[in-house]
């Protein structure tokens, strides 16, 4: 009955040394008001100066999200009182902003949904305010930071589909490595701007939801309020257009104030910034600066390695994964290439991860890791030949971590490779036949007897046996091979 439409307007913290307009440094967790000058502050007859690499960062997000970039640009004042803006007028984009009209294809639940993109624009960040009991404080350090807020069209349907575009929007900015997409930080947060109508009425009265620090948050927060539209419009009321907040205690939207209009803000062209002309040589050089972007690279891990999509999608959550796991694929020279990105795509997502998160190891420090791609690919290699047993790679795995040392060295020292010598392992069933007579005999009855079932319990328990004897330095198929072989000769078995 009802259709409901999602906006976002997401801020992302771009990783600039300095702030926007001037040269304070920009900083998470210094001291309250260390990182603060005059320009940011808003002292009388300062003047601003573009932090071209806070311009250079936001174009290439602009490009990423396939942004046409304007031949001319140009800086306004957006005027609004409030505590935590010194000035009380914010320097930003409006008529002009330098990424307009794109799109970013999403994956969710399988399914590409593309998105488009409204606007990208830079401008710069607020203080933070904190209320401490009756008393709240300012911190201008974030004042003037530098910002790029990215407006989508209002083409999401649900909450969870607003989740999944910020969580794959973070993952856009850290493949490019303009911002570290910290939302508990405040380097990315997100505002949603969301309407119920009759379906295909059009679009409703618009609320926007303010503020909102995770991707669950957003999930919930639109979940809700969709919801709460949806009972207002039921009971014959008109949806007021405000702003809200999302309360996580009480997991329900607030009002905070009515909903201001961009007239409100008085826009007017910033006097202390020139227009920047933006020409053909710059553009390619911002295009030159892409590199294959999260999505793409997903698609083509799938393609060319035989990867599932949920393998492709949790190797490329961080590009230095992505490439880890690209460099180990190409070591390995004794496998075929699908073989071998399978193998490795297996081992990244449980041994090699569980390792990593005992030992603090994050996926996006993972290119400075000392268990290289190389051990990785020899571990992976020795497995694949049936020189190693599956319990066997595991020790030389934490071994190679602990000792700083490669695999290879470690199982030739320690002597872990596969015993594959016909005489040796039938030594070793015989050791187990001694012990296990009756699971011998039983087997045997159980394959004579038709029961095939019972027969592969017994037979796989044997192989257990031998395996455990030999500490898994046994070749299991070929132990497999050397028990059904005994267990035919049972009755004639002299033990």
């Amino acid at each position: 009955m009802y259709q409901s439409f999602i906006g976002l307007e997401i801020h992302i913290h771009l990783l600039t040394d300095t702030k926007v307009f001037c040269s304070c440094k920009a900083a998470f967790g210094s001291e309250p008001n260390t990182n603060v000058c005059p320009v940011c502050l808003g002292h009388p007859g300062v003047l601003p100066a573009l932090n071209k690499a806070a311009f250079d960062m936001g174009a290439l997000v602009a490009r990423a999200l396939n942004c046409s970039i304007p031949d001319r640009t140009w800086f306004e004042r957006k005027q609004y009182f409030y505590p935590d803006m010194p000035k009380n007028y914010q320097i930003s984009q409006f008529a002009s902003p330098l990424g307009q009209q794109g799109y970013m294809d999403m994956v969710i639940r399988g399914q590409k949904k593309r998105v488009r993109i409204k606007e990208c624009h830079l401008e710069e960040d607020a203080g933070k305010m904190i209320h401490a009991g009756s008393v709240s404080l300012i911190d201008y350090n974030r004042a003037g930071t530098a910002l790029l807020e990215i407006v989508t069209e209002p083409d999401l349907e649900t909450g969870a589909e607003a989740e999944a575009f910020i969580q794959q929007l973070r993952r856009l900015v850290r493949f490019l490595r303009v911002c570290d997409g910290n939302m508990e930080e405040g380097s990315l947060r997100a505002d949603a701007n969301v309407s119920v109508n009759l379906r295909g009425a059009g679009l409703g009265r618009k609320v926007e939801v303010k503020n909102l620090n995770s991707s669950r948050f957003v999930r919930l927060a639109l979940d809700y309020e969709i919801e709460r539209q949806k009972e207002v419009l039921d009971a014959g009321g008109v949806v007021k257009q405000e702003t809200r907040l999302w309360n996580e205690n009480r997991d329900q939207t607030e009002s905070m104030r009515s909903k201001e209009d961009s007239h409100d803000y008085r826009f007017f062209p910033e006097p202390d910034l020139p227009v920047l002309e933006i020409d053909e040589a710059y553009r390619s050089e911002i295009q030159g600066r892409l590199m294959e972007l999260p999505l793409d690279r997903m698609e083509r891990f799938v393609r060319d390695y035989g990867l599932s999509l949920e393998q492709a999608d949790y190797i490329c959550e961080e590009r230095a994964l992505a490439d880890y796991f690209e460099a180990v694929v190409q070591a390995i020279e004794a496998l075929p290439k699908e073989e071998a990105a399978r193998r490795v795509a297996l081992w990244l997502a449980a041994d090699v991860k569980r390792v990593m998160n005992r030992d603090g190891v994050g996926a996006d420090g993972i290119g400075q890791w000392s268990f290289s791609p190389r051990r990785l690919a020899q571990i992976v290699e020795l497995l694949g030949r049936g020189a190693i047993s599956g319990k066997i790679a595991k020790q030389v795995l934490e071994l190679s971590v602990s000792e700083d040392r490669d695999p290879l060295a470690i199982v030739q020292e320690r002597g872990w490779q596969l015993i594959q010598d016909p005489e040796l392992i039938n030594r070793y069933v015989q050791i187990v036949c001694e012990r296990e007579a009756g699971s011998f005999d039983e087997a045997a009855a159980a394959r004579e007897g038709g029961n095939l079932k019972r027969f592969e319990t017994l037979s796989a328990y044997l192989v257990g046996k031998v395996l455990a004897e030999s500490q898994g330095r046994c070749d299991a198929l070929l132990v497999k091979e050397h028990i059904e072989k005994k267990i035919g000769e049972a009755k004639k078995c002299a033990c």
